[in-house]
């Protein structure tokens, strides 16, 4: 029979030994774990430096447009505020102070045309009702042409250049000159039926001195 006490020491052997090999694979797992836990931390540091420089590229380039974008429309700004100022050749142009001639000509033709067909005997009240609006809206018509030819000649009303004005005054010239082509047809075309409408020489040479026709 085995004395207990070998036993004793050969079992404690073993013990020291599962230990020490326990110990030995815990400290082996341990030191894999901080060669992951450093790798990660290589890796992590790694994207953390990479998001950094993108970040500071991205603020450089961002920084870089936006001077890029401001100088650009401070440039631009300039470029518009320039437009709308009116130039003297605009100002000066021979058209502008023609538009105003062919208005003033048109309302003194219209008030005289006005007043007489009102002393025509040849027109009911009806007719000379639709004369009378046909002249307001001819007016009114020339009053808008001439705001705006007052816009394209004010500074800071109208962001143009100087041919895109000049063009706006040409257009506006036009308008009062149809205008006033258009009261003229108008007029004669009353005046041609009072004529027809005249009974008698001396009725017929009524009309004549009253529209001085030949």
């Amino acid at each position: 029979m085995m004395n207990a006490w070998p036993l004793r020491r050969w079992i404690c052997s073993c013990l020291i030994m599962m230990i020490g090999f326990g110990y030995a694979q815990g400290q082996e797992f341990e030191a894999e774990q901080l060669v992951l836990d450093w790798e990660k931390l290589t890796q992590l540091k790694q994207i953390l430096n990479d998001m950094s420089k993108g970040y500071q590229i991205v603020e450089k380039g961002y920084s870089t447009i936006r001077d890029i974008s401001h100088g650009s429309f401070d440039l631009h700004k300039v470029f518009l505020d320039g437009l709308l100022a009116v130039s003297p050749e605009v100002k000066g142009y021979y058209k502008v102070a023609q538009i105003i001639r062919e208005q003033s000509r048109l309302v003194k033709e219209y008030k005289s045309a006005l007043g007489r067909f009102r002393s025509d005997p040849h027109f009911s009240v009806s007719e000379f009702g639709y004369m009378a609006a046909f002249y307001n809206e001819l007016f009114n018509g020339s009053v808008q042409t001439l705001d705006a030819l007052i816009t394209v000649l004010t500074d800071g009303e109208l962001r143009a250049s100087d041919d895109e004005r000049l063009q706006q005054i040409d257009a506006l010239e036009a308008d009062m000159e149809n205008r006033l082509r258009a009261l003229e047809r108008f007029n004669n075309s009353w005046e041609m039926l009072s004529l027809q409408r005249a009974r008698g020489q001396s009725d017929v040479e009524m009309v004549k001195r009253l529209y001085g026709l030949n």
